[in-house]
């Protein structure tokens, strides 16, 4: 007969929301248990010099941050799973999650650390320069861009957004919109249109990233106009993809609550989301700062609200014991 087996703590997802909670979780003695998903340490295992995460004197490689993150989290006690959770159930307890793997746990709290994704447009050369001058992020990379000529990708709030932020440090920055017209609020269109440093190049879409392979970086790229199949050619040395991120929720869809974009909602200032006992931390539910400071700010507050929740629980099974 096969037991199935039974969880205090479920982790699903990693990242610095993930290991932060398993760190802090685990040394609760509450023995989490992480699925690690599809992608082992997120969006930064993508990434390659991270210079704003506090503690390192000098810029350290994402990936390498990630390492030391799981094996923090392992030293003190978590059990890692390379598993893809499929399926959960959160209408009864304990709580039911199903894998890739065809095994079923059970769990007396759940937290959420599935991150989100930014979006890519689908170029070969994209993907190529990903981490050597094509970016996501413009908090996470404007700085190393100090007085260089960059370009932005989109159309909306986020690219508007980022191209304003990016005029911190660029000597100047051209916005890409493939449309005539921009879709972000009034007040930052005016924002940016104003800017001395900003120049938008209408009715274009990114046809190519062009660089060079040894070292690899980027040297400029390719745009097509989108009526008349006109090319032209920017000399930039970072590309800013900014056409919005998807958070990794379609397996939570119709049983914890998410807001228009599809983000977990919680209520301010908490890790908590609709169903008790089940928890949500970093980018799955904050579309608004993206970092990974704060992404492990939330695990850490995800797995402090787990451990207040399972002792009540704990305490609320002894009087029920203790009444019979």
């Amino acid at each position: 007969m096969t037991t199935t087996p039974h969880l205090k703590v479920a982790i699903i997802g990693s990242g610095p929301a993930g290991y932060t909670a398993a760190i802090y979780t685990a040394r609760a003695n509450l023995n989490p248990t992480m699925f690690t998903g599809l992608q082992p340490g997120g969006q930064l295992t993508i990434t390659t010099d991270v210079e704003n995460y506090p503690g390192f004197a000098e810029a350290v490689q994402g990936p390498w941050l990630m390492e030391q993150f799981r094996a923090q989290a392992e030293n003190v006690g978590t059990t890692l799973l390379a598993e893809h959770v499929e399926s959960v159930d959160f209408s009864k307890r304990p709580f039911t999650l199903t894998t890739d793997t065809n095994k079923t746990y059970t769990a007396d709290s759940v937290i959420i650390s599935t991150g989100a994704q930014a979006r890519w447009l689908g170029l070969e050369s994209e993907t190529k320069f990903q981490g050597y001058g094509v970016s996501g992020c413009a908090t996470c990379d404007g700085f190393f861009y100090k007085n260089q000529e960059i370009a932005v990708i989109g159309g909306g709030n986020t690219a508007v957004e980022e191209a304003l932020f990016l005029t911190n440090f660029a000597s100047k920055v051209t916005l890409i919109h493939r449309r005539d017209e921009l879709r972000a609020e009034k007040v930052l269109q005016d924002r940016l249109l104003n800017h001395p440093k900003v120049e938008v190049l209408w009715d274009h879409v990114l046809e190519e990233i062009v660089g060079d392979d040894n070292p690899k970086s980027v040297t400029g790229l390719k745009a097509k106009h989108v009526k008349t199949g006109a090319i032209t050619d920017l000399k930039v040395s970072g590309v800013f993809i900014a056409i919005g991120h998807d958070p990794a929720t379609k397996l939570f869809k119709g049983q914890i609550n998410l807001d228009a974009e599809g983000y977990i909602i919680c209520p301010p200032g908490t890790t908590n989301t609709n169903i008790e006992g089940v928890f949500a931390a970093g980018d799955v539910q904050d579309k608004l700062y993206r970092q990974a400071v704060t992404a492990a700010g939330q695990g850490c507050m995800a797995a402090l609200d787990a451990e207040r929740y399972l002792a009540t629980l704990e305490t609320t099974s002894t009087l029920k014991a203790a009444s019979k």
